[in-house]
């Protein structure tokens, strides 16, 4: 697999287009029938799939490797070991950090959030401080910080969207203040798609002190990540929507805050000395890491890493972004559809509603041709009031998805149309 995978990067680099079906010949659970139906799998706004390469090197682990890492001199520790903080080094140069030690472990982007919510908000905010968020935040980037709020009296200011589900940045340069201490912002929009300008973002927050946490869960998948550059104080990623295994992740944090913050979790390996009277805790990343970690995981989440960069993640986004295109004119020519969520600058993405359809029966006769796709408030019920709403049927692509899927789900939108009339 991995060999086919260079190969195809190197057509690409000589000018040719992007080969899908070589692409989707890594991925074994597309080739299977749905209700009698060829797969369409549209919903990896919830979950990517997994490369063969991926469950190959998971396999690899639970095979020849297993054994817990870091407390073992014995053969399969050090080799458990090895894995394990090779992927970690893997993570570091696909988001460009600084170092490896600011790259910590987790079970996904929720994971990741809570525990900056816990190590630092916990620690250094507290009455009459403020926290700015997006109006279109997943719940697992408002929920913690309506906790923190609740527990220490601070208050939750929310950065407005227009009718596209673009962030009003004048309204957002108007909520910070002298009383700002964080601001936690999504940098592409689960239910809409939209790609907010998180750089413009970070350094406006920056101007006031106040440090900034992106999750980045929608936009790993979707486009290169470059912490240094963007300059975030914190970024988190789940691996299940990056083509890895379910329980890995990463919260990426400046060396110099996660060194301030307290540990989120307490147990082994994430100490130097316990005694009844104190505890001194070790060094990054282990501090963030207590107990034994989903160590197959995170090693696969290192070999989807190297899947993504053997196939070029350039040509990849360009393929997400030609679909997203074509399926967006294809989706607005069908009467009675409507699209949620029309910024300019969207990633891979697509929520819809029909006129009197729920998006529940939309995806439930979906779903009967074969089609996946995500129906509800896909965690983001704000978003849905805001445009007074209960839910959407959402289609999200990958870069193993083609246009002939696309007309699958165009066709079936009008079929879904016609049983209604």
């Amino acid at each position: 697999m991995a060999t086919i995978a260079r190969s195809l990067k190197e057509e690409q680099k000589s000018g040719n287009t992007w080969d899908v079906e070589r692409i989707r010949a890594d991925f074994p659970v597309l080739h299977q029938t749905v209700n009698g139906k060829p797969l369409v799998y549209l919903d990896n706004g919830a979950s990517s799939q997994v490369p063969q390469i991926v469950i190959d090197r998971g396999s690899a682990y639970l095979e020849q490797e297993h054994s817990n890492i870091h407390r073992g001199v014995h053969y399969l520790s050090q080799r458990a070991t090895t894995a394990y903080e090779g992927a970690r080094e893997k993570v570091k140069r696909f988001i460009n950090a600084r170092d490896v030690k600011e790259c910590i472990f987790v079970r996904g982007a929720t994971e990741g959030i809570n525990l900056v919510m816990h190590g630092y908000g916990r620690k250094f905010i507290g009455a009459g401080d403020e926290i700015v968020i997006s109006a279109m935040e997943h719940h697992a980037n408002i929920v913690p910080w309506q906790m923190l709020c609740e527990e220490k009296g601070a208050r939750l200011r929310v950065i407005p969207m227009n009718d596209a589900g673009e962030l009003l940045l004048d309204d957002y340069d108007a909520l910070l203040n002298e009383r700002t201490k964080f601001v936690a912002v999504t940098h592409v929009s689960n239910a809409l798609g939209t790609i907010n300008p998180i750089k413009e973002i970070t350094e406006r927050a920056h101007k006031y002190g106040v440090p900034v946490l992106i999750d980045g869960a929608q936009s790993a998948p979707h486009m290169p990540i470059d912490v240094q550059d963007l300059d975030c104080d914190f970024f988190t990623f789940s691996g299940h929507k990056l083509y890895a295994p379910t329980g890995s992740g990463i919260v990426y944090g400046k060396a110099e805050l996660l060194d301030r913050m307290n540990p989120f979790q307490g147990g082994g390996d994430m100490i130097k000395s316990v005694t009844f009277e104190k505890t001194t805790y070790a060094d990054l990343p282990n501090k963030f890491e207590a107990g034994t970690p989903a160590i197959a995981s995170q090693i696969g989440l290192g070999a989807s890493i190297d899947y993504l960069d053997s196939i070029g993640r350039e040509e990849a986004a360009a393929h997400e972004h030609e679909l997203l295109r074509y399926a967006t004119e294809k989706i607005t020519a069908i009467e009675g559809v409507r699209i949620i969520g029309t910024a300019r600058e969207k990633a891979s993405v697509l929520s819809f509603v029909i006129d009197e359809i729920h998006p529940h029966d939309i995806g439930t006769i979906l779903d009967q041709e074969g089609i996946a796709v995500r129906a509800g408030h896909h965690c983001a019920q704000p978003v849905m009031q805001r445009f007074n709403i209960p839910a959407t049927a959402r289609a999200s692509f990958a870069f193993y998805n083609t246009k002939e899927e696309v007309d699958v789900l165009a066709h079936t939108i009008e079929k879904v149309i016609e049983i209604f009339s």
